[in-house]
Formats: C-alpha cells, sequence, structure tokens
C-alpha cells in the first residue's frame, strides 16, 4: 500500500479563516489521489501550517517530513511553493535520500524539473517585487493614494469570512453529531462522502476541511 504524508501552507491567519486557500490545496491533492497515486493508498497525517514560505524554520513540515521518512511515506504538497520559496531549501529537502516528495499539481516531474522549476520561480518573484516596487514609487511621486486598494481588499477579505462561515453553518446539523459521538475528524470527511454531500466547491471532504468547519463554528 502506497503511504502519504500531506503538508499545506498558508502565510498568514486571515488565509487560513477564509478557507480558500487551503480549499485549493485540498482539491490539488484530492485530485492527485484519485488520479495518480493509484490504489490502495493511505494518507497516514495531514499537516497544516501557518507561516512564510520564506521562512527555513517551520515546525509543522519537520514534523512531516520527519513523518514520512519514519513510515517510507511520500510527503504531498499541492504546489512546490507551498513546500517552499526558497529554490536553496527544496534543494537541500531533495537532496535527502530519505525523503521523498510528490508535488499534486506536477504529478510526473522528478526532482530534476522540480529544481528547475523552482529556480524560474524564485527568479520570477524578485522581478515581480522590483516590479511593484517601482510602480509603487512612480504612482507616489504623482501625488496617487494607495490606501484605498488596502481598505478595499480588507472589505474583500471579511465579506469572504463571512461566506466560509454560512457555508459552515449549512453543514452543522451533520458534523457536530458525529464529533460528539466521537468521530474522528477523518471519520467524519468519509461519512459525508459516502453520504454525497459535497463540499463548498463540490469535491470531496478531508480531515482538515472538518477541522477547519468546526474552527469556524466555534468562533
Amino acid at each position: 500500500m502506497k503511504r502519504y504524508v500531506t503538508y499545506q501552507r498558508v502565510s498568514t491567519k486571515s488565509q487560513r479563516d477564509s478557507g480558500l486557500g487551503l480549499a485549493a490545496q485540498d482539491r490539488d491533492i484530492s485530485l492527485y489521489l484519485e488520479n495518480y497515486s493509484g490504489v490502495p493508498y493511505e494518507v497516514i497525517a495531514e499537516f497544516t501550517e501557518i507561516q512564510s514560505g520564506m521562512d527555513i524554520e517551520r515546525p509543522k513540515l519537520t514534523e512531516a517530513i520527519a513523518l514520512a521518512k519514519k513510515n517510507n511515506a511520500e510527503l504531498l504538497v499541492a504546489k512546490l511553493d507551498r513546500l517552499s520559496r526558497r529554490v536553496s531549501f527544496i534543494a537541500t529537502l531533495m537532496d535527502d535520500k530519505k525523503l521523498r516528495i510528490r508535488i499534486a499539481s506536477m504529478p510526473n516531474a522528478d526532482n530534476f524539473q522540480l529544481h528547475i522549476y523552482a529556480a524560474l520561480a524564485e527568479q520570477e518573484r524578485e522581478f515581480i517585487s522590483i516590479r511593484t516596487k517601482a510602480a509603487l514609487a512612480e504612482a507616489k511621486a504623482d501625488g496617487k493614494t494607495l490606501g484605498g486598494l488596502r481598505d478595499k481588499t480588507n472589505q474583500r477579505n471579511k465579506a469572504v469570512q463571512a461566506n466560509a462561515k454560512a457555508r459552515a453553518e449549512k453543514v452543522a446539523g451533520l458534523i457536530i453529531p458525529m464529533r460528539d459521538q466521537g468521530k474522528t475528524l477523518r471519520e467524519i470527511a468519509g461519512a459525508l462522502n459516502t453520504s454525497g454531500v459535497g463540499t463548498a466547491r463540490g469535491g470531496q471532504w478531508q480531515a482538515s476541511q472538518v477541522k477547519r468547519v468546526l474552527e469556524r463554528l466555534a468562533s
């Protein structure tokens, strides 16, 4: 049986609370497992972290890597930048002969291809940063106000959080009774899938999604 340890990352608490970033990662991981893994397979653990991809010290990633190596499992992430935004960090992980990494959105890529992709992505981010700073400097020189966009972004984030809370309340009547009966997150997710209850995006439930619904209902 093929074994996996999944790892998901968002940079901020607002991204976690909105659910959109994690939902996309859940979707990509599920698509990989359903279409590329082959059967049978087992996800032995799921890790989620709120931290910048530029940070090297990430406790949850360290735990995920150790567990994957201990159980001869593959470390499965949705996209390469969820693992890290530093090509040097990614290269170090790939040099570890005991660690097997799988990127859901690049299911057939080998380590060499992933390394090249990481290097190109890092260069692109550097260029985008330089371009953004130049645009802001030009706007400031022209006397334009730069705070309006931030206000709109905050309003949009609040709306997203409200929608996520409303979706959580729709399935509360199904999830909370199972939780109170002592069902695990994975068992609840399985029951929802078996009953044909889809996620907000119409996909399959994962334990991490059930956990986020419970967190939203408790907030």
